[in-house]
């Protein structure tokens, strides 16, 4: 039996909305009663959908060459509604890679390509890499579960566009944040790797968007969302100034926080704009949640 993605309402007959590819109750199933991502899509300003019979026809012209790789039929189709499993590969793809190059090339090629370092900030490519590359199979273990449950909940509310910048940037940008931060207190940092900054901003701006989201911890334990952020926060001051290691540690804490004030911030943006469920069976993590135990990882 489904869900609605609004109300929670169990439903037998649920409704897919083709625009943001989330499933809706019958009170919920139009667009504009769901706040559908899709929505900017239409070239209808004023919510009232026709049958677009002849929409391809009138419209074909005016369309950006991206909107028609990525449009339905389009080679680059699949990733519109599934970004965030495409990051997820891109998470394991990459640690492949990490491991392929470690082993039978150079391990410092494999620092080069995949890890973002305070020697050598200017390697623009690894403010990437390093967003998808981690520690181990433990740090990967920890992010890769959390996007994957938490990843197509707020893609379906953002649209794939927005849900895709919010990751990138904010994992960019907490990376060269933490780079940033050793400069300021001569604390040499060997590298930084790790999607935790991007995993930390999709939880902040689900709070923000709905604060009492039920997330099911292993299935059964019922926790509202902003106390698993508001909880990894809390660690996360704690380790940047913290002289223990079981806080502070390898772990890029700094990292976390400009995570979920990017992530918080957005949700603030765009908390008018959209809507979100009521309640996410999370199965639970491992290795003590993102990003997990080690050096110059988040």
């Amino acid at each position: 039996m489904a869900t609605c993605d609004v109300c929670g309402k169990h439903i037998d007959l649920p409704y897919n909305c083709r625009g943001c590819g989330g499933t809706y109750c019958g009170e919920h199933r139009l667009p504009e009663n769901h706040g559908c991502a899709g929505l900017d899509d239409w070239d209808d300003p004023g919510g009232v959908f026709d049958s677009g019979f002849d929409d391809s026809v009138n419209q074909q012209g005016s369309r950006s060459t991206l909107d028609r790789l990525s449009g339905a039929g389009g080679p680059l189709g699949y990733f519109r509604g599934n970004l965030s499993y495409t990051f997820l590969a891109l998470m394991v793809l990459t640690f492949v890679l990490q491991v392929v190059v470690s082993s039978f090339v150079s391990s410092r090629l494999a620092t080069d390509l995949f890890v973002l370092t305070s020697a050598h900030p200017e390697y623009v490519w690894t403010w990437v890499t390093s967003v998808f590359a981690h520690g181990g199979p433990v740090h990967l273990f920890g992010n890769a579960i959390v996007m994957f449950f938490f990843g197509p909940v707020l893609e379906r509310k953002l649209g794939s566009k927005r849900f895709g910048a919010l990751f990138l940037v904010s994992g960019m940008v907490a990376g060269l944040a933490q780079v940033a931060f050793g400069f300021v207190v001569g604390d040499p940092i060997v590298g930084v790797l790790g999607a935790s900054g991007g995993i930390m901003a999709i939880l902040a701006t689900l709070s923000v968007l709905n604060p009492d989201l039920k997330v099911y911890l292993y299935f059964v334990l019922p926790v509202p969302i902003w106390v698993l952020t508001i909880g990894y926060a809390g660690l996360s001051m704690v380790g940047v100034f913290s002289n223990f290691s079981v806080l502070g540690g390898n772990v890029a804490h700094l990292a976390h926080l400009a995570g979920l004030f990017i992530g918080a911030a957005y949700g603030v943006y765009v908390q008018d704009k959209v809507s979100a469920p009521q309640q996410l069976r999370f199965g639970g993590g491992g290795g003590g949640g993102p990003g997990g135990p080690g050096r110059g990882r988040f």
